[in-house]
């Protein structure tokens, strides 16, 4: 991170409205009335719309197992509502599709405590538990065995050893499951040690310190010759599991790993300069465990009405919309579009705006940090000019806003890989909103962000609609005025209006590899 001297910090950000025009920005616009055609888009981009194709990812989801995962029917009729209302809009529309490496569960995986009082816990990233990679496929019920757990943790982290010795499992009954401690050792020797005395599956909790009470990112097992079902839980859920002795519990995980096909939709208008084009994105698909409502049901209904609105307009620069594949798997419709273009097509497009989860609904109004003051890493030039003019639309609407990090975690990555300017807005997901956050834009502290996150119950009740709302509007101002600008967009901008901060994060689909 940046340190030294910042250009604020979020306690100096006030709700207070400034002498600022939303439609105010810096830059070059073209004659002939672009202005009023910039006002007249902003007002013509209504949250209320915007939310109606949210209902309608909503019921896609619903008639699809509720999910719109890449590579299920769910994903394909989003697509095709898409690709419909972009085609009726009058848009040049192509299916971009291709292959990718399928890595999820043929049903939804089971963690139940069976005894005493029933409860069924939610599968997810930033939910209950996690199935560790390489966990075979099991269905299996049992009673929990604790093995050589420290409850209440020990004072620093990375000190439990449990499950790290054969020792450990001296008594161990044969067919019960070993519900064991993250610590010194790696999650293998924890598995290799319970399999060897009998176990018919193996759940691993956190450790419990500051920092180590979530579900770890990416367990993983490190190759194959598990036999047995093998999950990673949140710390909490581990503590229930062992407060109670005789608690069964049942397992069940049934994975399913295949190359599928999936798609990028691309719009791009009839009208403009092809050799500046005005692109912007979102991420199409949900995660398998729910429909994906905010994330990024969001950022694409949002990005799908500004280009229905902005049909309507004459731009100077070409418009380009593009609703990617397969991004929870790793960014890989954007990737795989950026290394398709060849470097004259890479050339013509001016910018790219990103949009993912911009409902979020304990929400920060998050721009991406893109002259790097904030966190220490700066988009490709043009980026601060991006963020100053997406700060200029939020306080021309009296709106705190905040820096949020720029570290091509989302879609955006591969184009400021190959030096496209870009930027972007993000409402957060699983870090908990500080006080200080709360003070600022509302909400509860200590709650995440998306409580929802990668969650079964990111449904159409998991959208504030305020930051719906404001957000769609500010996708609609910066695209009207970058769609009228003469030339490129300025790459010396005048120093930023307000302050921001240096505490926001993004989220993150490309975990890092966890030891035990």
């Amino acid at each position: 991170m940046h340190s030294g001297l910042r250009k604020g910090v979020l306690g100096a950000i006030t709700a207070v409205a400034v002498a600022v025009s939303p439609l105010a920005f810096t830059g070059t616009a073209s004659a002939h009335g672009s202005d009023n055609a910039v006002r007249k888009l902003v007002e013509a981009v209504s949250g209320k719309n915007v939310k109606k194709h949210l209902s309608a990812f909503q019921a896609i989801a619903d008639a699809n197992g509720g999910t719109r995962v890449s590579g299920t029917p769910g994903f394909d009729a989003s697509r095709d509502y898409v690709a419909r209302k972009l085609r009726g809009a009058g848009y040049d529309v192509t299916i971009q599709p291709f292959e990718f490496t399928f890595d999820g569960y043929k049903t939804p995986p089971v963690l139940k405590r069976t005894s005493p009082d029933p409860k069924t816990y939610s599968y997810g990233f930033f939910s209950d538990y996690v199935a560790m990679g390489d966990s075979p496929a099991g269905a299996v019920s049992g009673t929990i065995q604790p093995v050589d757990l420290v409850l209440p943790p020990g004072p620093t982290a990375n000190s439990s050893t449990s499950g790290c010795e054969a020792s450990d499992f001296a008594g161990f009954v044969p067919g019960n499951i070993a519900l064991m401690q993250r610590g010194t050792c790696n999650f293998r020797i924890k598995v290799d040690n319970a399999m060897a005395a009998g176990a018919a599956g193996v759940i691993v909790f956190n450790e419990g310190q500051t920092g180590r009470t979530e579900v770890d990112l990416n367990p993983v097992l490190s190759g194959p010759g598990v036999t047995i079902p093998s999950f990673f839980a949140r710390f909490s859920v581990g503590q229930e599991l062992a407060a109670a002795a005789g608690t069964t519990v049942q397992m069940n995980y049934d994975p399913i790993v295949e190359t599928r096909t999936t798609y990028n939709v691309i719009a791009q208008s009839k009208r403009g300069n092809p050799d500046n084009v005005v692109m912007l994105g979102a991420h199409l698909d949900s995660v398998q465990e729910g429909p994906g409502i905010n994330d990024n049901g969001s950022g694409s209904a949002g990005v799908l009405e500004v280009a229905l609105q902005a049909a309507k307009i004459r731009p100077k620069n070409q418009l380009r919309f593009a609703f990617w594949g397969a991004e929870e798997f790793g960014l890989l419709g954007s990737e795989h579009y950026v290394a398709a273009l060849t470097a004259e097509e890479r050339a013509k497009i001016t910018l790219y705006l990103n949009f993912d989860m911009i409902a979020s609904p304990n929400y920060t109004f998050g721009i991406y940090d893109g002259d790097g003051d904030a966190f220490g890493v700066a988009g490709p030039p043009g980026s601060d000019v991006i963020e100053e003019d997406f700060e200029k639309f939020f306080a021309g609407r009296g709106q705190p806003y905040k820096a949020t990090a720029f570290t091509g975690r989302s879609d955006y990555g591969p184009f400021i890989e190959v030096g496209i300017p870009a930027g972007g807005l993000f409402t957060g997901a699983e870090v908990l909103k500080t006080a200080e956050e709360a003070a600022i834009f509302g909400g509860t502290a200590g709650v995440p962000l998306d409580p929802c996150y990668h969650s079964v119950c990111d449904t159409i009740k998991n959208i504030n609609d305020k930051a719906l709302d404001v957000n769609s509007d500010a996708i609609a101002a910066l695209t009207a005025k970058y769609a009228f600008n003469t030339g490129t967009i300025p790459t010396d901008p005048a120093p930023a209006p307000a302050a921001r901060s240096a505490t926001a994060h993004t989220h993150t689909h490309k975990p890092a590899d966890s030891a035990g």
